[in-house]
Protein backbone atom coordinates (compact mmCIF):
# COMPACT_ATOMS: atom_id res chain seq x y z
CA UNK A 1 0.00 0.00 0.00
CA UNK A 2 1.26 3.48 -0.84
CA UNK A 3 1.75 5.88 2.05
CA UNK A 4 1.04 9.56 1.54
CA UNK A 5 4.80 10.20 1.30
CA UNK A 6 5.45 7.50 -1.30
CA UNK A 7 2.49 8.68 -3.34
CA UNK A 8 3.92 12.19 -3.37
CA UNK A 9 7.31 10.85 -4.44
CA UNK A 10 5.69 8.76 -7.18
CA UNK A 11 3.63 11.67 -8.48
CA UNK A 12 6.68 13.95 -8.42
CA UNK A 13 8.77 11.44 -10.31
CA UNK A 14 6.00 10.91 -12.85
CA UNK A 15 5.74 14.65 -13.39
CA UNK A 16 9.43 14.76 -14.16
CA UNK A 17 9.19 11.77 -16.47
CA UNK A 18 6.40 13.14 -18.63
CA UNK A 19 7.37 16.81 -18.59
CA UNK A 20 7.47 18.22 -22.11
CA UNK A 21 9.39 21.04 -23.65
CA UNK A 22 7.25 23.79 -25.11
CA UNK A 23 7.02 25.31 -28.54
CA UNK A 24 8.96 28.41 -29.42
CA UNK A 25 7.47 31.72 -28.38
CA UNK A 26 8.16 34.59 -30.76
CA UNK A 27 7.00 38.03 -29.61
CA UNK A 28 6.18 40.64 -32.20
CA UNK A 29 8.28 43.77 -32.53
CA UNK A 30 5.35 45.76 -31.13
CA UNK A 31 5.26 43.53 -28.05
CA UNK A 32 9.01 43.91 -27.64
CA UNK A 33 8.79 47.69 -27.88
CA UNK A 34 5.99 47.80 -25.33
CA UNK A 35 7.90 45.60 -22.88
CA UNK A 36 11.06 47.64 -23.35
CA UNK A 37 9.12 50.68 -22.14
CA UNK A 38 7.47 48.99 -19.17
CA UNK A 39 9.63 46.16 -17.80
CA UNK A 40 11.96 47.42 -15.09
CA UNK A 41 15.26 45.61 -14.50
CA UNK A 42 15.81 44.41 -10.95
CA UNK A 43 19.29 44.88 -9.49
CA UNK A 44 19.51 43.48 -5.96
CA UNK A 45 22.76 43.82 -4.03
CA UNK A 46 24.27 41.83 -1.18
CA UNK A 47 27.52 41.59 0.73
CA UNK A 48 28.00 38.00 1.82
CA UNK A 49 31.67 37.37 2.55
CA UNK A 50 33.27 34.42 0.83
CA UNK A 51 36.31 32.32 1.68
CA UNK A 52 38.28 33.19 -1.47
CA UNK A 53 36.25 35.88 -3.25
CA UNK A 54 33.26 38.13 -2.65
CA UNK A 55 32.10 38.38 -6.25
CA UNK A 56 32.27 35.91 -9.13
CA UNK A 57 31.97 36.87 -12.80
CA UNK A 58 31.48 34.36 -15.63
CA UNK A 59 32.30 35.63 -19.14
CA UNK A 60 31.77 33.12 -21.95
CA UNK A 61 33.02 33.26 -25.52
CA UNK A 62 32.17 30.78 -28.27
CA UNK A 63 33.23 27.72 -30.24
CA UNK A 64 37.03 27.91 -30.27
CA UNK A 65 39.72 25.28 -29.83
CA UNK A 66 42.18 25.77 -26.98
CA UNK A 67 45.21 26.34 -29.19
CA UNK A 68 43.42 28.88 -31.40
CA UNK A 69 42.26 30.94 -28.43
CA UNK A 70 45.63 30.70 -26.71
CA UNK A 71 47.31 32.17 -29.80
CA UNK A 72 45.22 35.35 -29.64
CA UNK A 73 47.42 38.18 -28.44
CA UNK A 74 44.75 39.94 -26.39
CA UNK A 75 43.59 36.82 -24.58
CA UNK A 76 47.08 35.49 -23.87
CA UNK A 77 48.13 38.87 -22.50
CA UNK A 78 45.21 38.99 -20.09
CA UNK A 79 45.75 35.40 -19.00
CA UNK A 80 49.25 36.35 -17.82
CA UNK A 81 47.67 38.78 -15.35
CA UNK A 82 45.94 35.93 -13.54
CA UNK A 83 45.79 32.14 -13.50
CA UNK A 84 45.73 30.15 -16.75
CA UNK A 85 43.55 27.04 -16.41
CA UNK A 86 45.13 24.50 -18.73
CA UNK A 87 42.73 21.62 -18.08
CA UNK A 88 39.27 23.20 -18.21
CA UNK A 89 36.76 21.21 -20.26
CA UNK A 90 33.34 22.03 -21.63
CA UNK A 91 30.88 19.16 -21.14
CA UNK A 92 29.38 18.50 -24.58
CA UNK A 93 28.34 20.00 -27.94
CA UNK A 94 26.71 22.20 -29.18
CA UNK A 95 26.42 25.50 -27.29
CA UNK A 96 23.10 25.41 -25.46
CA UNK A 97 23.67 22.32 -23.28
CA UNK A 98 26.89 23.84 -21.96
CA UNK A 99 25.06 26.97 -20.88
CA UNK A 100 22.33 24.77 -19.43
CA UNK A 101 24.92 22.80 -17.44
CA UNK A 102 26.45 25.95 -15.97
CA UNK A 103 23.17 26.82 -14.25
CA UNK A 104 21.61 23.45 -13.41
CA UNK A 105 24.46 20.99 -12.99
CA UNK A 106 23.39 18.72 -15.87
CA UNK A 107 22.58 18.77 -19.58
CA UNK A 108 19.46 16.56 -19.24
CA UNK A 109 20.42 14.98 -22.55
CA UNK A 110 20.32 18.28 -24.42
CA UNK A 111 22.17 17.91 -27.73
CA UNK A 112 20.80 20.81 -29.80
CA UNK A 113 20.33 24.57 -29.77
CA UNK A 114 16.54 24.24 -29.94
CA UNK A 115 14.01 26.31 -28.00
CA UNK A 116 13.85 24.16 -24.86
CA UNK A 117 12.43 24.72 -21.40
CA UNK A 118 13.32 22.80 -18.26
CA UNK A 119 10.52 22.05 -15.77
CA UNK A 120 10.10 24.18 -12.66
CA UNK A 121 10.90 21.31 -10.29
CA UNK A 122 14.51 21.30 -11.53
CA UNK A 123 16.62 23.57 -9.32
CA UNK A 124 19.39 25.95 -10.40
CA UNK A 125 22.17 28.05 -8.93
CA UNK A 126 19.55 30.74 -8.29
CA UNK A 127 18.04 28.46 -5.65
CA UNK A 128 21.46 28.01 -4.07
CA UNK A 129 22.12 31.75 -3.93
CA UNK A 130 18.73 32.36 -2.38
CA UNK A 131 19.64 30.21 0.64
CA UNK A 132 22.10 32.93 1.70
CA UNK A 133 20.40 35.91 0.00
CA UNK A 134 23.32 36.33 -2.39
CA UNK A 135 22.42 38.72 -5.20
CA UNK A 136 22.86 37.38 -8.71
CA UNK A 137 22.33 38.66 -12.22
CA UNK A 138 22.93 37.92 -15.86
CA UNK A 139 23.98 40.48 -18.45
CA UNK A 140 23.20 39.59 -22.06
CA UNK A 141 24.47 41.94 -24.77
CA UNK A 142 21.70 43.23 -27.10
CA UNK A 143 18.86 41.62 -25.15
CA UNK A 144 15.99 44.06 -25.80
CA UNK A 145 14.73 44.21 -22.20
CA UNK A 146 15.10 42.44 -18.87
CA UNK A 147 13.63 38.95 -18.85
CA UNK A 148 13.09 38.73 -22.61
CA UNK A 149 12.24 35.14 -23.51
CA UNK A 150 12.28 35.17 -27.30
CA UNK A 151 14.72 32.94 -29.16
CA UNK A 152 16.73 35.80 -30.66
CA UNK A 153 16.96 39.54 -31.15
CA UNK A 154 16.64 41.29 -33.51
CA UNK A 155 13.84 39.22 -34.98
CA UNK A 156 15.35 39.32 -38.48
CA UNK A 157 18.77 39.86 -39.99
CA UNK A 158 22.02 38.83 -38.29
CA UNK A 159 21.72 37.40 -34.79
CA UNK A 160 22.95 39.47 -31.88
CA UNK A 161 21.26 38.23 -28.70
CA UNK A 162 20.33 34.53 -28.70
CA UNK A 163 18.46 32.60 -26.04
CA UNK A 164 20.69 29.54 -26.35
CA UNK A 165 23.55 31.52 -24.77
CA UNK A 166 21.46 32.54 -21.75
CA UNK A 167 21.71 29.91 -18.98
CA UNK A 168 18.96 30.74 -16.52
CA UNK A 169 16.28 31.66 -19.07
CA UNK A 170 16.19 27.95 -20.01
CA UNK A 171 14.71 27.07 -16.61
CA UNK A 172 11.02 27.46 -15.77
CA UNK A 173 11.92 27.85 -12.09
CA UNK A 174 13.44 31.17 -13.15
CA UNK A 175 11.12 32.35 -15.91
CA UNK A 176 7.92 31.43 -14.03
CA UNK A 177 8.99 33.55 -11.07
CA UNK A 178 7.62 37.07 -10.66
CA UNK A 179 11.03 38.66 -10.00
CA UNK A 180 13.86 36.47 -11.27
CA UNK A 181 13.44 37.26 -15.00
CA UNK A 182 14.10 40.94 -14.29
CA UNK A 183 17.55 39.98 -12.99
CA UNK A 184 18.44 38.81 -16.52
CA UNK A 185 19.40 42.12 -18.11
CA UNK A 186 21.25 43.73 -21.00
CA UNK A 187 24.55 45.58 -21.20
CA UNK A 188 22.85 48.97 -20.84
CA UNK A 189 21.74 47.91 -17.39
CA UNK A 190 25.18 46.45 -16.67
CA UNK A 191 26.83 49.83 -17.06
CA UNK A 192 24.04 51.48 -15.06
CA UNK A 193 24.55 48.95 -12.26
CA UNK A 194 28.30 49.53 -12.44
CA UNK A 195 27.84 53.29 -12.15
CA UNK A 196 25.35 52.99 -9.29
CA UNK A 197 27.45 50.40 -7.40
CA UNK A 198 24.62 47.90 -7.67
CA UNK A 199 26.37 44.94 -9.30
CA UNK A 200 25.38 41.55 -7.86
CA UNK A 201 27.80 39.11 -6.24
CA UNK A 202 27.37 36.58 -9.02
CA UNK A 203 27.29 37.59 -12.68
CA UNK A 204 27.06 35.71 -15.95
CA UNK A 205 28.05 37.91 -18.90
CA UNK A 206 27.36 36.94 -22.52
CA UNK A 207 28.56 39.14 -25.41
CA UNK A 208 26.57 39.15 -28.63
CA UNK A 209 27.09 36.76 -31.55
CA UNK A 210 29.63 39.08 -33.14
CA UNK A 211 31.74 39.75 -30.07
CA UNK A 212 31.78 36.19 -28.73
CA UNK A 213 33.44 34.79 -31.92
CA UNK A 214 30.39 32.71 -32.87
CA UNK A 215 29.65 34.58 -36.10
CA UNK A 216 33.15 36.04 -36.49
CA UNK A 217 36.50 34.74 -35.25
CA UNK A 218 38.81 34.76 -32.26
CA UNK A 219 40.47 38.01 -33.31
CA UNK A 220 37.15 39.86 -33.09
CA UNK A 221 36.40 38.24 -29.73
CA UNK A 222 39.87 39.04 -28.42
CA UNK A 223 39.49 42.67 -29.47
CA UNK A 224 36.15 42.84 -27.66
CA UNK A 225 37.64 41.36 -24.49
CA UNK A 226 40.50 43.87 -24.66
CA UNK A 227 37.98 46.72 -24.78
CA UNK A 228 35.56 45.31 -22.24
CA UNK A 229 37.51 43.65 -19.44
CA UNK A 230 40.68 45.69 -18.64
CA UNK A 231 38.72 48.88 -17.78
CA UNK A 232 36.56 46.83 -15.42
CA UNK A 233 39.62 45.39 -13.70
CA UNK A 234 40.62 48.99 -12.94
CA UNK A 235 37.18 49.79 -11.53
CA UNK A 236 37.20 49.30 -7.75
CA UNK A 237 33.51 48.47 -7.47
CA UNK A 238 33.78 45.75 -10.10
CA UNK A 239 37.20 44.38 -9.22
CA UNK A 240 37.56 44.52 -5.44
CA UNK A 241 37.66 40.95 -4.08
CA UNK A 242 36.25 39.73 -7.41
CA UNK A 243 37.18 36.58 -9.32
CA UNK A 244 36.55 36.67 -13.07
CA UNK A 245 36.49 33.54 -15.22
CA UNK A 246 36.86 34.03 -18.95
CA UNK A 247 36.18 30.81 -20.82
CA UNK A 248 34.52 29.29 -23.89
CA UNK A 249 31.30 27.33 -24.12
CA UNK A 250 32.88 24.56 -26.23
CA UNK A 251 35.78 23.70 -28.49
CA UNK A 252 35.51 24.39 -32.19
CA UNK A 253 36.06 20.81 -33.40
CA UNK A 254 33.46 18.25 -32.33
CA UNK A 255 35.80 15.29 -32.80
CA UNK A 256 38.57 16.68 -30.57
CA UNK A 257 38.85 16.72 -26.78
CA UNK A 258 36.57 19.48 -25.50
CA UNK A 259 39.28 21.41 -23.65
CA UNK A 260 38.76 25.17 -23.79
CA UNK A 261 41.02 28.13 -23.14
CA UNK A 262 40.18 29.61 -19.73
CA UNK A 263 41.73 31.93 -17.20
CA UNK A 264 41.01 33.66 -13.90
CA UNK A 265 41.70 37.33 -13.24
CA UNK A 266 40.48 39.87 -10.71
CA UNK A 267 41.20 41.48 -7.39
CA UNK A 268 40.59 38.29 -5.41
CA UNK A 269 43.68 36.60 -6.86
CA UNK A 270 46.66 36.77 -4.48
CA UNK A 271 49.78 38.38 -5.90
CA UNK A 272 51.79 35.16 -5.72
CA UNK A 273 49.30 33.42 -8.03
CA UNK A 274 49.28 36.04 -10.77
CA UNK A 275 51.04 34.82 -13.88
CA UNK A 276 50.73 31.15 -12.86
CA UNK A 277 49.09 28.10 -14.42
CA UNK A 278 46.72 25.56 -12.88
CA UNK A 279 46.59 22.07 -14.42
CA UNK A 280 43.65 20.82 -12.34
CA UNK A 281 40.76 19.22 -14.22
CA UNK A 282 37.75 21.56 -14.23
CA UNK A 283 34.36 21.78 -15.93
CA UNK A 284 31.48 24.26 -15.54
CA UNK A 285 30.32 21.98 -12.73
CA UNK A 286 33.49 22.93 -10.87
CA UNK A 287 32.32 26.52 -10.91
CA UNK A 288 28.99 25.65 -9.27
CA UNK A 289 30.84 23.60 -6.65
CA UNK A 290 33.33 26.41 -6.04
CA UNK A 291 30.56 28.96 -5.59
CA UNK A 292 28.95 26.65 -3.03
CA UNK A 293 32.20 26.06 -1.16
CA UNK A 294 33.13 29.74 -1.19
CA UNK A 295 29.83 30.98 0.24
CA UNK A 296 28.77 27.98 2.31
CA UNK A 297 25.97 27.00 -0.04
CA UNK A 298 24.48 23.54 -0.59
CA UNK A 299 24.87 21.47 -3.74
CA UNK A 300 22.35 20.84 -6.50
CA UNK A 301 23.14 17.15 -6.03
CA UNK A 302 24.05 16.79 -9.69
CA UNK A 303 27.46 16.89 -11.37
CA UNK A 304 28.50 19.79 -9.15
CA UNK A 305 28.45 17.38 -6.20
CA UNK A 306 31.70 15.58 -7.02
CA UNK A 307 33.34 18.26 -9.15
CA UNK A 308 36.79 19.58 -8.37
CA UNK A 309 36.91 22.97 -6.68
CA UNK A 310 38.95 25.85 -8.03
CA UNK A 311 42.27 25.49 -6.21
CA UNK A 312 41.91 28.96 -4.69
CA UNK A 313 38.79 27.71 -2.95
CA UNK A 314 39.99 24.18 -2.20
CA UNK A 315 42.97 25.61 -0.32
CA UNK A 316 40.57 27.50 1.93
CA UNK A 317 38.29 24.53 2.64
CA UNK A 318 40.89 21.77 2.84
CA UNK A 319 39.23 19.77 0.08
CA UNK A 320 41.62 17.60 -1.93
CA UNK A 321 40.94 17.73 -5.67
CA UNK A 322 41.11 14.72 -7.94
CA UNK A 323 43.89 14.31 -10.47
CA UNK A 324 42.13 13.29 -13.68
CA UNK A 325 43.93 11.43 -16.45
CA UNK A 326 42.69 13.39 -19.47
CA UNK A 327 44.60 11.32 -22.04
CA UNK A 328 41.36 9.45 -22.68
CA UNK A 329 39.00 12.37 -22.00
CA UNK A 330 37.03 13.85 -24.88
CA UNK A 331 33.87 14.98 -23.03
CA UNK A 332 32.34 16.00 -26.33
CA UNK A 333 29.02 14.12 -26.44
CA UNK A 334 25.74 14.08 -24.53
CA UNK A 335 24.18 11.04 -22.88
CA UNK A 336 20.47 10.20 -23.40
CA UNK A 337 17.82 12.33 -21.76
CA UNK A 338 14.46 14.06 -22.17
CA UNK A 339 15.98 16.99 -24.07
CA UNK A 340 17.85 14.82 -26.58
CA UNK A 341 17.02 14.84 -30.28
CA UNK A 342 19.20 11.79 -31.01
CA UNK A 343 18.97 9.63 -27.87
CA UNK A 344 15.64 10.53 -26.32
CA UNK A 345 14.69 9.16 -22.92
CA UNK A 346 11.53 10.25 -21.13
CA UNK A 347 13.13 10.10 -17.69
CA UNK A 348 14.62 13.19 -16.09
CA UNK A 349 17.79 12.52 -14.13
CA UNK A 350 17.28 12.22 -10.38
CA UNK A 351 19.96 14.06 -8.36
CA UNK A 352 21.65 12.84 -5.20
CA UNK A 353 19.86 13.77 -1.99
CA UNK A 354 22.52 12.57 0.45
CA UNK A 355 26.20 13.35 0.96
CA UNK A 356 28.43 16.32 1.75
CA UNK A 357 29.63 16.84 -1.85
CA UNK A 358 32.95 18.50 -2.68
CA UNK A 359 31.69 21.88 -1.45
CA UNK A 360 31.08 20.33 1.96
CA UNK A 361 27.60 21.66 2.70
CA UNK A 362 25.31 18.83 1.64
CA UNK A 363 22.38 18.96 -0.76
CA UNK A 364 19.93 21.85 -1.06
CA UNK A 365 16.73 21.34 0.92
CA UNK A 366 14.58 22.10 -2.12
CA UNK A 367 16.33 19.28 -4.00
CA UNK A 368 15.95 16.84 -1.10
CA UNK A 369 12.27 17.69 -0.78
CA UNK A 370 11.59 17.25 -4.50
CA UNK A 371 13.43 13.93 -4.89
CA UNK A 372 13.12 12.39 -1.43
CA UNK A 373 13.12 8.60 -1.62
CA UNK A 374 14.41 8.38 -5.19
CA UNK A 375 17.74 6.86 -6.19
CA UNK A 376 20.18 9.13 -8.06
CA UNK A 377 20.48 8.41 -11.76
CA UNK A 378 24.26 8.81 -11.95
CA UNK A 379 27.32 8.55 -9.74
CA UNK A 380 27.42 12.23 -8.89
CA UNK A 381 30.47 11.74 -6.65
CA UNK A 382 32.65 11.45 -9.77
CA UNK A 383 34.73 14.50 -10.75
CA UNK A 384 34.01 13.59 -14.40
CA UNK A 385 30.43 13.46 -15.71
CA UNK A 386 29.62 10.12 -17.33
CA UNK A 387 26.86 7.64 -18.15
CA UNK A 388 27.87 4.00 -18.02
CA UNK A 389 24.68 2.78 -19.69
CA UNK A 390 25.34 4.69 -22.92
CA UNK A 391 29.14 4.53 -22.72
CA UNK A 392 29.43 8.30 -22.37
CA UNK A 393 32.80 9.46 -20.99
CA UNK A 394 33.70 6.00 -19.64
CA UNK A 395 37.21 4.75 -18.93
CA UNK A 396 38.56 8.03 -17.51
CA UNK A 397 40.79 7.43 -14.49
CA UNK A 398 41.15 9.71 -11.49
CA UNK A 399 43.00 9.57 -8.19
CA UNK A 400 44.07 11.68 -5.23
CA UNK A 401 46.21 11.45 -2.13
CA UNK A 402 44.55 12.72 1.02
CA UNK A 403 46.44 14.72 3.60
CA UNK A 404 46.98 11.72 5.89
CA UNK A 405 48.55 9.80 3.00
CA UNK A 406 45.64 7.60 1.98
CA UNK A 407 45.30 7.22 -1.79
CA UNK A 408 41.91 7.04 -3.48
CA UNK A 409 41.23 6.21 -7.12
CA UNK A 410 38.38 5.60 -9.51
CA UNK A 411 37.43 5.17 -13.13
CA UNK A 412 34.30 6.29 -14.92
CA UNK A 413 32.06 3.50 -16.12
Amino acid sequence: MFTKQTLLVFVGALALAVAKTTTEKTPTQAEIDAARDTVLPYSPVSNVKGLAFNRFVNIWLENTDYETAASDENLSKLAKEGILLTNYFAVTHPSEPNYCASAGGDTFGMDSDDFLQIPANVSTIADLFDTKHIAWGEYQEDMPYAGYQGKRYPLSGPNQYVRKHNPLVLYDSVTDDAVRPRQIKNFTTFYEDLEHHSLPQHMFITPNMTNDAHDTDITVAGDWVARFLPPLLKNEHFNKDSLVLLTFDEGGNYSHPNRVFSFLVGGAIPKHLKGTTDDTFYTPYSIIASLSANWGLPSLGRWDCGANLLNMVAEKTGYVNWEVDTSNAYINQTYPGPLSTKNYSSKWAVPATKGKCSAGHGIAEIVKKTYDGLHPTYDYTSPVPYDAASGNNVGIKYQRTLKHGKTESGITG
